[in-house]
């Protein structure tokens, strides 16, 4: 039996974040291809084009990182009923650091 994992629960504030980061990239991509089709300044196109690329990786992490906090225990205990260890963690400072790496 396969366990499946969503990037998001749909319809959640997660979601919505997601849809909109990548709408926008989708908007900034329509804006690179139309200076493309239009003859436009070399230098306006690769920045345009580097904007979206940044977007997009963003996005992705965006959507790993909300996978991550799914599948983080968010409990104050262990499996054993023990208190959670004072270095772990929390779920936003799981995020954070890995988001720092975008």
């Amino acid at each position: 039996m396969t366990t499946q994992y969503s990037a998001t629960t749909p319809g959640s504030d997660a979601q919505r974040r997601i849809a909109n980061r990548l709408k926008r990239a989708r908007g900034q991509l329509n804006a690179v291809i139309d200076a493309v089709e239009s003859g436009g300044d070399c230098r306006t196109v690769v920045t345009q084009l580097a904007a979206v690329s940044s977007a997009l990786d963003k996005a992705g992490f965006a959507i790993i990182s909300q996978a991550m906090r799914d599948c983080v225990l968010i409990d104050d205990a262990d499996a054993s009923g023990e208190a959670a260890e004072p270095h772990r963690l929390t779920p936003d400072e799981v995020e954070k650091l890995f988001l720092s790496l975008a």
